[in-house]
């Protein structure tokens, strides 16, 4: 049945025993399915492009990472099989219908593999509230001492104690600026005269928008920020009139 279907073009094999039914290209999150399909029942998303599918990181074309309790690692068809002794169920989830790690086990995988994307992805996991201190701090204590996690731990701490959620890299790059100069920080994505601002220093009434091109490049999103960014001395300057 299974020859006859792929003669006859109404399936496509994607992997020994993983078929496409009536494309050959599934689409990106179809192509990291049939990966995780072929790599047996077991077997999860995971590393860099579980990263991904969380958003951590941007995706990128290379090899699928999957992780596959009690197999060796290797790398065939576009496929890289991790290896693990154990993977608890609190580290294997489901997302957007395809199995894969938590993003704690994920920063705990990239933290193994000494990734330079480590630092991001920690930020952008506190960024959009993928992470917590209770959990992340459990799958660590899983870990046991794993490689990498001692580097994960200061990564951690360090931004727990000093970084504010943001919206943007340009906002985060914006905030270790001020840092780096010894001011004072500023109060992030508060709203101020019926307008959410980047950064505000209420005490000197002061105001910074940081403009990238990732949610302002397009004329609308750029009109409509400069709209709001001039709204703001104008209500200022009308409180002020009336309070006279």
């Amino acid at each position: 049945m299974i020859r006859h279907r792929l003669e006859c073009g109404r399936l496509f094999q994607l992997h020994p025993g993983v078929y496409a039914v009536g494309t050959v290209d599934p689409g990106h999150l179809g192509h990291l399915l049939s990966a995780v399909f072929a790599s047996g029942e077991r077997a999860v998303l995971s590393h860099r492009s579980a990263a991904a599918l969380w958003r951590l990181l941007e995706a990128k074309p290379g090899p699928i990472d999957v992780t596959v309790p009690g197999k060796r690692t290797q790398r065939r068809n576009g496929i890289r099989r991790h290896s693990t002794r154990s993977l608890p169920p609190p580290e294997a989830t489901t997302r957007l219908r395809i199995p894969c790690t938590t993003v704690e086990r994920v920063l705990i995988d990239l933290a193994a593999l000494r990734s330079p994307e480590l630092e991001r992805a920690v930020e952008e996991g506190f960024v959009n509230k993928l992470i917590g201190r209770t959990r992340m701090q459990e799958a660590l204590d899983r870990s046991n001492g794993r490689a990498g996690t001692r580097q994960l731990k200061r990564l951690l701490a360090g931004l727990l104690s000093q970084l504010p959620f943001t919206r943007s890299e340009l906002e985060r790059r914006f905030l270790k600026l001020i840092a780096s100069a010894n001011l004072p920080m500023p109060v992030v994505n508060r709203h101020r005269d019926d307008h959410r601002v980047d950064f505000h220093w209420p005490a000197s009434k002061l105001v910074v928008e940081t403009d990238g091109r990732a949610t302002h490049d397009n004329p609308y999103a750029f009109e409509e920020d400069r709209r709001r960014v001039l709204a703001l001395p104008r209500k200022r300057l009308t409180a002020a009139r009336s309070a006279r």
